[in-house]
């Protein structure tokens, strides 16, 4: 194994992080359920080959599903691990910087996938490893999902889907958003209502809609799944630094609109973080005041999964020695996060954002 000593555009360590939420909860059988994941993995015949297979594996998508939902029904959440493992395949051909990679093939390939999720059996798909896995993870979803449930799942996927194709148009026209655009659409591609959603079902939580789509809960899902994909970015950011045009992600935007270096740009990004974090946490309290059971579980799981995803990302060899920079993941590779007690940016109100300003409008007083 070789691997190739490039520094990182945005240094090392990392900025310390403001989570003052439980990240040490995995479920109980986790290392079960990874072991059962792999067989389903092994046994579809998705990895061409070895390396293939180690760097799926150095996802440890099992360890990010068991860390956002500790607790929950085996079932539900060994088929929300395959779908990470298989999803994740798919967002490496997203994120390849590949030729065969433009806007046509992924927003094809979107639409594809999503008549697949709605309708099985709807052959839409090339015939392969991964079409077949697809199926089978269609048909149990269908099996153990009610028909609301089914219906969150696939609006989650569509955004995952959205964001991906509006970042290689980004990519494929050479341009690099404005923080305004970013805010309000780059968030989209890391599935937060794609994973909320196998967090409720493996947690039985069943919400009506009233309550799932009311503005404060929509707010706390939006607000929620920024801090995620702020902290994605960082952890990520070493792993796709090698994509020209630069990836549309936060750092990069801020950079770009700002006139700075990556590295210079990073407290920015951490201080608009904090600030989005600021207001999950005061909104949540604000929203649990008045939650009957469901609903409160529901904002529990949230937090759940701002912890878990940061918990994940500081031990997961995908980001940790990343695929750019080693022929193979390095096991036992992370980077020891530290963690912060206070935000880097203590301001309360809401940002020149028209995107996210509005999730402070519904705060009390």
């Amino acid at each position: 194994m070789t691997s190739i000593d490039r520094p990182s555009r945005i240094g090392r360590p990392l900025p310390a992080f403001h989570c003052p939420l439980d990240t040490g909860l995995v479920h109980p059988r986790a290392k079960e359920l990874e072991a059962l994941a792999v067989d389903w993995l092994d046994s579809r015949g998705i990895h061409t080959d070895p390396v293939e297979r180690a760097w799926s594996l150095a996802t440890h998508s099992a360890d990010f599903s068991c860390r956002i939902v500790p607790h929950g029904d085996d079932t539900a959440l060994l088929l929300f691990i395959e779908w990470n493992y298989w999803a994740n395949a798919v967002d490496d051909w997203q994120d390849s910087g590949a030729d065969d990679v433009r806007t046509a093939a992924v927003a094809d390939h979107g639409a594809r996938l999503l008549r697949t999720i709605e309708t099985p059996g709807a052959g839409v798909m090339p015939d392969g490893p991964m079409t077949r896995a697809l199926d089978d993870l269609v048909t149990r979803t269908h099996a153990l999902l009610t028909p609301f449930e089914l219906r969150r799942f696939t609006e989650g996927t569509r955004d995952w889907l959205l964001g991906a194709a509006w970042e290689a148009a980004n990519a494929e026209r050479g341009l690099m958003p404005g923080l305004a655009d970013f805010a309000a659409m780059g968030t989209l591609a890391n599935g937060t209502r794609f994973s909320l959603t196998w967090a409720d079902v493996a947690n039985r939580v069943r919400l009506a809609p009233e309550v799932l789509y009311a503005p404060a809960v929509r707010a706390l899902t939006d607000a929620a799944g920024f801090v995620v994909s702020a902290d994605n970015d960082l952890f990520s950011y070493d792993k796709d630094d090698h994509v020209e045009p630069r990836e549309v992600n936060l750092i990069n935007v801020i950079a770009h609109q700002e006139g700075l270096t990556p590295a210079r740009a990073v407290p920015v990004a951490v201080a608009l973080r904090d600030r989005a974090m600021g207001l999950f946490l005061r909104l949540r309290e604000q929203v649990a005041r008045d939650a009957d059971e469901p609903l409160a579980r529901h904002l529990e799981g949230m937090g759940h999964y701002i912890a878990g995803c940061l918990a994940w990302q500081d031990r997961a060899p995908r980001y940790a020695s990343p695929r750019n920079r080693n022929e193979l993941p390095v096991e036992g590779a992370r980077f020891d996060i530290r963690y912060s007690d206070v935000p880097s940016d203590d301001r309360t109100g809401a940002p020149p954002l028209p995107a996210l300003a509005w999730w402070w409008d519904l705060l009390d007083g």
